[in-house]
């Protein structure tokens, strides 16, 4: 029963793992032909703009995010300085008054 359970993994293991085009920056020069070596350069250019788009994409997040902070922060700080208005006024107010005795 044993036997029969890793019969699938064994063969798993035996077949032969396929290539896979990882993309990415790829050396040229070593093409013989110039139809590859124009196909090698056409998929480092292809990579190249693919990688400056997704970067450009999240820098304009990460910016919007921030932008969105500090827009949050203003107007915190105007409520505080707010706030502080106030309670200089009720201070002001108080001072005017007599001291009841």
């Amino acid at each position: 029963m044993k036997q029969i359970a890793t019969l699938p993994l064994i063969l798993l293991l035996a077949m032969p793992a396929h290539a896979q085009d990882v993309p990415g920056i790829e050396i040229c020069t070593v093409e013989k032909t110039m139809e590859r070596r124009t196909s090698c350069l056409q998929s480092n250019i292809d990579f190249l703009k693919k990688t400056i788009t997704k970067a450009a994409l999240d820098s304009q997040q990460r910016i919007d995010a921030a932008n969105r902070q500090v827009d949050s922060l203003k107007a915190t700080i105007a409520g505080l300085q707010k706030t502080l208005e106030d309670l200089k006024t009720q201070i002001q107010a108080l001072e005017k008054k007599p001291a009841a005795k």
